[in-house]
């Protein structure tokens, strides 16, 4: 019976007829109990018995097979490596957050900043100390960021990246630096993340003022979302700046025909949408980086890059961009 199975899937199939839950054997078993219980013990080794000769036959007719469709592979002409490949779908593109990002750079690159690279584990120090954070602010607690070990963390803001540019050895000033990357706080909501992307850019010369920081500003969000964005400056906190402010764009997803927006969940019916932090480098910063900072005066700026991609593209969850469903990303 086996040695007439052509495949292995006709060899299993045979297999189980004998051998299965349902099969012939399992019929003899259960009239096991009809034996005489002298004789059970005989009979039940004879079972036994005729099941391992049947298994052995099984294992040898399918080793038999799996050489036999080897051997017919290895006569088959040989495949040709050189061959080009086949393309199984379209071709693959960029994440709408490296697109973003790229934008951005490019950007401030056209007003005259340089791009620098940062890291994502950084020094409490780098981080917090030497950008103004008092020792009790709650944005230093274990609630609010994630800890390496004592005195490590996964960076809470590029902001590293001005402090690590404002110390090296060979500082050269006048500074004009932007510098994008991952980001981690403990933020989870439809606009928020607990990891996402993040710009930073600052400058640094003597004699600079918030009429520059406002002008930069205002080209780059006009190079970005276009001469008739609707663009705010409101006075704002942060410890590193002084005075802060932030800047917000009109949302898209409320958008009315006026150019004004009614205000929904994602605007949290303000009918604005913020888009980065800013302000006048402080001059503690400037002290706690070795700078003079009677003599130098700077803005910085920073700004979330999936905020950006979802006016951008009108994504009304930040949840979207992470979980790389092939359906979202085909749109971009």
């Amino acid at each position: 019976m086996f040695a007439a199975s052509e495949n292995d899937v006709v060899l299993r199939e045979e297999h189980a007829k004998i051998l299965g839950k349902k099969g012939e054997l399992a019929s003899i078993m259960a009239m096991m109990r009809q034996v005489p219980p002298k004789e059970r013990a005989a009979v039940g080794a004879q079972v036994n018995l005729l099941r391992e000769e049947i298994e052995a036959t099984f294992s040898e007719r399918l080793t038999r097979l799996a050489r036999a469709r080897r051997e017919e592979e290895l006569r088959q002409r040989p495949f040709d490596l050189t061959l080009p490949g086949r393309l199984s779908g379209g071709r693959g593109h960029l994440h709408p957050i490296t697109q973003v990002t790229d934008e951005l750079i490019g950007i401030f690159r056209d007003l005259g900043f340089a791009a620098v690279d940062g890291r994502d584990i950084e020094l409490e120090e780098n981080n917090f100390t030497k950008l103004a954070f008092p020792p009790d602010h709650p944005a230093t607690d274990m609630q609010d960021s994630f800890w390496v070990r004592a005195g490590t963390l996964l960076r809470t803001h590029t902001s590293n990246v001005q402090v690590r540019e404002m110390t090296r050895p060979d500082v050269k000033l006048p500074l004009a630096v932007v510098s994008a990357g991952r980001v981690y706080r403990r933020d989870d909501d439809i606009t928020h993340s607990p990891m996402f992307h993040q710009i930073e850019g600052f400058l640094i010369d003597e004699r600079v003022s918030m009429a520059e920081l406002k002008g930069v500003l205002t080209a780059f969000a006009e190079r970005l979302y276009g001469p008739k964005a609707r663009i705010r400056f409101r006075p704002s906190y942060f410890p590193f700046v002084e005075p802060g402010a932030e800047a917000d764009v009109g949302c898209v997803f409320c958008l009315k025909s006026d150019g004004t927006s009614a205000g929904c969940r994602v605007c949290k019916y303000t009918g604005w949408i913020e888009i980065l932090g800013c302000g006048m480098i402080h001059p503690e910063v400037f002290r706690q980086c070795g700078l003079d900072g009677e003599k130098y005066s700077g803005f910085a700026f920073g700004m979330g890059i999936e905020r950006v991609a979802m006016l951008r593209y009108g994504i009304p969850n930040i949840r979207t961009m992470f979980e790389n469903d092939p359906r979202f990303l085909a749109d971009f």
